[in-house]
């Protein structure tokens, strides 16, 4: 049998790893002095509302070895084969650890780690692609080197609605911050083929933001054999807005689907953007 394990990054809801069967695991996130096990006991609107009202930084953690270890552990006494699709190493120790963990368990041909290079519903993509790889019988290698080619075709890109949480992350300064509120600058990013935050845009004010996502999409064009995703962050005002250019452009997606706290943290309230595939270059 081939599983598929996910880390909570994912923003899968628990209703949809059950009804998927997906092996799943918690980041953990501290929050106004607790502890809370992402998607478990920390739902998305609770959690944003806790970051609106603390005005704190949260501080997330990726799972210990043992609990990588543990699961891998089981899959080796049920022999089962064991495909990981796991936040970015660039933004994580999560991809890691799991590494770790494969070198303790000695199972290694039978698990597969895959760096999604990515975050949110990027890696949903990637599982879903997963799962359906699995329902047309390929085997667990040949899942894992389709989906290490893959991954680099699943686009995201979004609109930040206020620096004020990059700021509260030290990733800007606080004049910074400031000015940049002040002058409604609206930073529009992606996450490069390396996996990192990069910058696509620095627009002023939420139209030229939505036009910046638009001509970065029109560079990288959706293959529409591929469910695309408008996402949101907490507040869906903004997101409406956005939709309404995607339905203008004639750009369909599936759902509109709310990001969770390991990508919420750094971004904020008011974010809005798009996940989907590329087409393949050479199509």
């Amino acid at each position: 049998m081939i599983r598929i394990l996910v880390d909570s990054s994912s923003d899968y809801c628990q209703e949809e790893i059950r009804e998927k069967g997906l092996v799943f695991v918690p980041i953990q996130i501290e929050l106004a002095g607790k502890e809370y096990l992402d998607g478990i006991d920390l739902d998305k609107n609770s959690f944003f509302e806790m970051l609106e009202e603390s005005g704190e930084f949260p501080l997330t953690s990726q799972p210990s070895p043992q609990v990588f270890l543990d699961i891998f552990q089981e899959v080796k006494e049920q022999g089962d084969d064991l495909i990981c699709i796991l936040l970015s190493s660039h933004l994580s120790g999560t991809y890691q650890t799991a590494q770790l963990a494969r070198q303790m368990a000695d199972y290694e041909e039978h698990i597969f780690l895959i760096d999604s290079r990515a975050a949110t519903y990027n890696i949903k993509v990637m599982a879903d692609y997963a799962l359906e790889l699995v329902r047309e019988g390929l085997s667990a290698a040949e899942i894992a080197e389709k989906l290490e080619k893959f991954k680099s075709r699943v686009k995201v890109v979004a609109m930040i609605d206020t620096l004020e949480y990059l700021r509260r992350g030290g990733r800007i300064g606080k004049a910074a911050a400031a000015v940049g509120d002040m002058a409604r600058l609206k930073p529009v990013i992606t996450v490069t083929k390396e996996g990192e935050i990069g910058v696509v845009a620095k627009a002023l004010g939420k139209n030229k933001a939505i036009n910046a996502i638009l001509k970065w999409v029109g560079e990288h064009p959706l293959d529409e054999s591929f469910p695309a995703y408008s996402l949101y962050s907490y507040g869906t005002e903004n997101s409406e807005i956005f939709e309404e250019r995607l339905f203008k452009e004639g750009i369909r997606f599936a759902e509109r689907l709310q990001i969770g706290a390991t990508i919420g943290t750094h971004i904020g309230p008011g974010a809005f953007g798009l996940v989907y595939v590329e087409k393949e270059q050479n199509s």
